[in-house]
């Protein structure tokens, strides 16, 4: 059979045939696989079978052939539209005679041949970076060759490697914007402070975490008083002022087209891959300390009850005179006479006056309604060599929450700045449920006795008002989980349409174009509209296609105009790149705490149940802030009914519920690096000591019981992994190519 035979368009007769569609190929680590149509349709599942001719990421057409007893679609490929281009990352492996690599994506669902000449410098079990020579066919594995040998799975930094190459971040710069950088100036130039307002005498501080090293906003704030009678004004003077990167980069010049690609800088535990190269952003563009900087500034009037009743942008020149930290401001916060605040003494009534200014804008936020959970974020602690040491909540401080008031009140500024010029630009778009959503919230609110009202179109006050509510409820968090799942994701987009958890009716960033190039765009337009013009976005080749989100639709209902597509197709780009980021840090973290897991296999913990599924449970480990599936066959002897209106799940026998925020204990019973996943076994009430108890003969055993325990876990491990390269190498069990697809699809084992 040819290749072929794998996109015939022949349907079976008893087949409906329901239509064909085009779409993006997801894969499963079990073998099937997803279509995710362009349009927005419903997913079309793909069997297994229909797999092997296909690869993750690919662009197909398929047709419909039947619907399950669910009515979720069934599809065949019918044509492959393009394959995708990325080289494949994995392990270099030498099996049977065959030279393969097992992909560190196990959605590839095949392992890739490796002709013996074709093996580049690489060794057995270094992880390389692979490009197809041949595609795979339903009687043929795909084939490739070594492009790239990045390295030992154990070297320091080889998780950030491989999630930059898995997920397609760009990650060097080209050629082109490193002779561009490196012929910028290395200080300011006569030219470059013409046309600006000098505020280097303004006191202006950076304050951010201890280990920042771009610092892109500083801050300044003092009393103000103005007008008589009526039109008196009491309040405050708030400065905001950007560093103005718009200066260096400009439109479609090599730096402005490697800031595109990019979008955004991704950050990673230990190393940030930056959205512009070092020159700039820890050089020209950081407003270090004592050094004359350009910048973008808003100056606003800020009144006493929060309200900006004016603003004003401009381009000037700036001297941050300190670099400050969270924590120490928070500590003079705290005590403007304690040591921290002697050390800073002139700067202490500024920093008075922006907890001020901060105490007013905190004021209207509540009167706005605007949703502010309370929410855990963690950072990692890692060691010389990159690996955890600990994983610790990040505290919030007053110094926290005073700089993002400031950066809000600076953002919503330029949102309505450009809306009231009428000029097309990125906002930043967070809506709030869909109507499925507030269906399935307010179900889930009722079902708990929760009696507060949420409208057909709810509003930030109901959210916040709902979540102030259940405060003091045992179960608050789990409430609040689910009030955060009901919203929608924030994303860029040139169709203004609020934001609903900050509740403003425009919002838009501003405030970090060294990081983001949304804000870089925002800064272009405003200097426009400063000089009496119009900034046109020109269509960029570079523009990344989003991915349809499973059940998503189309955004826009109406024909938009060219320019505006433009933007929009900027929006979708930039939303696209930010997912992407937020999607390689996450697999870097998780491939550390699996990494950090592994040393604690066979302890036990307590935990806090964090979401619930139809198969299992995730549990978060209290102090480790590890995440980990307590599967359902782990429960009991029982058949457990997920409830998804309670979201928990119930033992039909016993009545034993497991619900978001129930408190459990849990062994760490296996860690899959590779799958980025930990299991956990539930123990119950006296299971523990009764474990100690039964292999507890004399006083030597209950010293050596855990390393015993650990020792089996492991032993067991190495006996299935045996079992299964015996059975796979037995003779008869496969032959010629027919061995070499015996690999195709297995639990990856390394």
């Amino acid at each position: 059979m040819t290749n072929e035979d794998s996109i015939s368009t022949s349907t079976p007769a008893s087949a409906p045939l329901l239509g064909e569609l085009e779409g993006r190929v997801e894969g499963h680590r079990d073998g099937h696989g997803f279509v995710v149509p362009d349009a927005g349709e419903p997913v079309i599942y793909l069997a297994p079978q229909e797999m092997r001719s296909v690869l993750h990421r690919d662009r197909v057409r398929v047709r419909i052939l039947r619907l399950d007893r669910k009515g979720r679609p069934e599809g065949r490929v019918v044509d492959i539209v393009s394959r995708a281009k990325a080289p494949i990352i994995g392990r270099l492996l030498h099996e049977g005679g065959q030279w393969l690599v097992a992909p560190e994506d196990r959605r590839y669902g095949q392992d890739i041949l490796i002709p013996k000449n074709a093996t580049a410098s690489a060794a057995v079990g270094q992880v390389v970076s692979v490009e197809l020579t041949e595609t795979p066919s339903l009687h043929a594995q795909p084939v490739g060759r070594v492009a790239e040998v990045l390295g030992e799975i154990d070297d320091p930094g080889m998780e950030i490697e491989i999630a930059v190459r898995k997920y397609e971040v760009p990650h060097r710069f080209s050629p082109e914007t490193l002779a561009q950088a490196s012929a910028l100036p290395e200080k300011l130039r006569a030219a470059d402070r013409r046309h600006r307002i000098d505020l280097t005498d303004v006191p202006l501080v950076t304050i951010d975490g201890e280990d920042a090293r771009d610092f892109d906003d500083a801050v300044y704030c003092q009393p103000h008083h103005g007008g008589k009678g009526k039109k008196a004004f009491s309040g405050w003077r708030l400065v905001v002022a950007i560093a103005d990167v718009s200066h260096y980069v400009k439109p479609e010049e090599p730096l402005d087209r490697d800031a595109y690609e990019r979008a955004t800088s991704v950050y990673f535990p230990r190393r940030v891959i930056p959205m512009l190269p070092e020159k700039l952003s820890n050089g020209l563009c950081s407003l270090n300390p004592e050094q004359d900087r350009l910048s973008m500034v808003c100056d606003m009037l800020v009144a006493d009850d929060g309200r900006i009743t004016a603003y004003q942008f401009y381009p000037a020149l700036i001297c941050s005179h300190a670099r400050l930290t969270y924590t120490e401001v928070a500590a003079v916060l705290a005590n403007t006479r304690g040591p921290e605040a002697a050390r800073r003494a002139d700067l202490v009534p500024h920093l008075v006056h922006l907890h001020e200014v901060y105490r007013a804008l905190l004021k209207q936020r509540a009167s706005r309604g605007a949703v502010d959970f309370d929410t855990v974020e963690t950072q990692i602690i890692s060691d010389d060599n990159g690996r955890i040491e600990r994983i610790v909540p990040r505290v919030r401080t007053e110094a926290h929450r005073l700089i993002e008031e400031a950066m809000l009140a600076a953002n919503v500024c330029a949102a309505e700045f450009i809306s009231a010029h009428e000029h097309p630009a990125l906002y930043r778009v967070h809506e709030g449920p869909t109507p499925e959503r507030r269906t399935t919230l307010q179900a889930y609110l009722r079902a708990l006795g929760i009696a507060m009202p949420l409208s057909d179109e709810p509003t930030p006050g109901e959210m916040q008002a709902i979540a102030q509510a259940v405060a003091e409820r045992p179960d608050a968090q789990q409430i609040q989980m689910m009030l955060l799942r009901s919203m929608q994701q924030a994303i860029y987009t040139a169709t203004n349409s609020g934001h609903f958890g900050l509740a403003y009716e425009a919002y838009a960033h501003f405030t970090s174009p060294i990081r983001r190039y949304p804000d870089l765009l925002i800064h272009r337009v405003i200097k426009a509209l400063l000089a009496g013009r119009r900034y046109h976005l020109a269509p960029s080749d570079l523009t990344r296609k989003p991915e349809v989100r499973r059940g998503g639709k189309p955004r826009h209902a109406k024909p938009m105009s060219q320019e505006m597509e433009v933007w929009d197709a900027a929006g979708a780009h930039c939303s696209a790149n930010e997912r992407r980021a937020d999607e390689a840090s996450r697999d870097v973290e998780a491939w550390l705490k699996c990494r950090f897991m592994r040393e604690h296999l066979g302890e036990e913990y307590s935990g806090t149940v964090s979401a619930v599924a139809s198969f299992g449970l995730f549990v978060t480990l209290d102090g480790l802030y590890v995440d980990g599936l307590v599967h359902i066959t782990e429960l009991g002897g029982e058949y457990y009914r997920f409830d998804e209106t309670r979201q928990e799940l119930r033992g039909e026998r016993t009545g034993v519920r497991y619900a978001i925020g129930t408190r459990v204990r849990v062994q760490v019973s296996r860690v899959d690096l590779d799958g980025r996943r930990i299991d956990f076994r539930l123990v119950r009430d006296g299971e523990a000591e009764a474990l100690l108890a039964r292999g507890r003969p004399g006083r030597g055993a209950a010293a050596g019981s855990a390393q015993a325990e650990l020792a089996e876990v492991k032993g067991a491990d190495r006996r299935v992994k045996a079992a299964t390269r015996e059975r796979k190498n037995k003779p008869g069990a496969a032959s010629g190519k027919r061995a070499a697809k015996a690999t195709t699809g297995r639990a990856r084992r390394r």
